[in-house]
């Protein structure tokens, strides 16, 4: 009988040894952080940031609910730090929840009339993001700001700080994008909230892009998976 017991318990401990590994749930949280957060690196610009992007009209135009809208991208920033991308705002939020480097491009509506500067800002995790993009959405949209990215020869060529008009925030994975919108003419910087359909339309641009930007570098991670023997 000693000996029975002697070899279920080995064989119990022999299949503890081949079964499986199962990760904990703070390991699966990790390896998802760790998916999401190669991406800014492995990508190349030009995938996150595509050459044009098409976003749903806004809601304004609600006699014409299939419309979509575009925009195209007239350049990419160099690689910096949020503290020197961001206004102090979202510097200080972005700062205190790790942000690694922000990764910046500009691009003008189909009509030539916005100008979107987006900033995708890299956290160490998924609740770092969510955590600063609410804190960041907290605050005075005009002190939370990306710093505006002009670009010589195209129409966003005088697009700076000086010309935003709206800016906004949104986050998913490990990333929070900020953007802001602004004029591709001359028209001077003044509240657009008096103006419906301009609110609307400048809010539709700098989501659209952010969102476009999003569904790169946050695309669903295939959930943490370890089979065959210990230690994978």
């Amino acid at each position: 009988m000693l000996g029975g017991l002697g070899l279920v318990g080995f064989g119990i401990g022999a299949w503890t040894q081949v079964a499986p590994r199962k990760f904990t749930a703070q390991q699966r949280a990790q390896i998802t952080n760790w998916e999401f957060g190669k991406r800014w690196r492995d990508l190349t610009s030009a995938t996150i940031f595509p050459a044009s992007v098409s976003y749903p009209a806004p809601t304004a135009l609600d006699d014409v609910p299939s419309l979509l809208l575009s925009a195209e991208r007239v350049g990419v920033a160099k690689q910096t730090t949020c503290a020197s991308a961001t206004d102090s705002a979202a510097a200080a939020v972005l700062d205190r929840d790790g942000c690694a480097a922000i990764l910046r491009a500009t691009y003008v509506d189909s009509t030539g009339s916005y100008v979107v500067t987006v900033g995708a800002a890299v956290l160490p995790g998924t609740a770092d993001a969510t955590s600063a993009a609410k804190a960041i959405a907290s605050a005075d949209a005009a002190r939370s700001a990306v710093h505006a990215v002009p670009f010589n020869g195209t129409p966003a060529a005088a697009f700076t700080d000086k010309r935003r008009q709206l800016s906004g925030v949104v986050s998913a994975g490990t990333y929070v994008v900020l953007y802001t919108v602004g004029y591709a003419d001359s028209r001077p910087k003044e509240p657009v909230t008096g103006d419906g359909y301009t609110d609307a339309e400048m809010t539709s641009a700098g989501t659209g892009v952010a969102h476009d930007v999003l569904s790169v570098l946050a695309a669903p991670v295939t959930p943490p998976n370890c089979p065959g023997a210990p230690g994978c």
